[in-house]
């Protein structure tokens, strides 16, 4: 079992910058590959970014590209999501997920363990 817990999100505006982190607690994190979601009110959960477990690869959702950027620290088991140039399109709650394996992935279905999510609040 791998316990997640995201913290960071709150309001902020348009343009401004936010970072969220996932510590995790429970099995060996540098095991597990991470990924960030969101979910917007009525809306599916969707793919942001994510990070291997080494934290050597990382990927974007082409929304975020450029402006998201994810850097994990074993040491410490976080993972941290750096948010820049925020829009209001960015509001949702983010999650973070994790998964065993070599791979990453995109799908939320993918992912066997899950935090609660923070929210992010961004005005315009």
């Amino acid at each position: 079992q791998v316990q997640l817990v995201e913290s960071g999100g709150g309001l902020v505006q348009t343009g401004g910058s936010l970072r969220l982190s996932c510590a995790a607690s429970g099995r060996t994190f540098s095991n597990y590959n991470v990924a960030w979601f969101r979910q917007a009110p009525g809306k599916e959960r969707d793919f942001v970014g994510t990070i291997n477990w080494s934290g050597r690869y990382t990927n974007y959702a082409d929304s975020v590209k450029g402006r998201f950027a994810i850097a994990r620290d074993n040491a410490k088991n976080t993972v941290n999501l750096q948010m820049n140039s925020l829009r209001p399109e960015d509001t949702a709650v983010y999650y973070c997920a994790a998964r065993s394996g070599s791979s990453t992935s995109f799908t939320p279905s993918s992912y066997d363990y899950w935090g609660q999510g923070t929210q992010v609040t961004v005005s315009s």
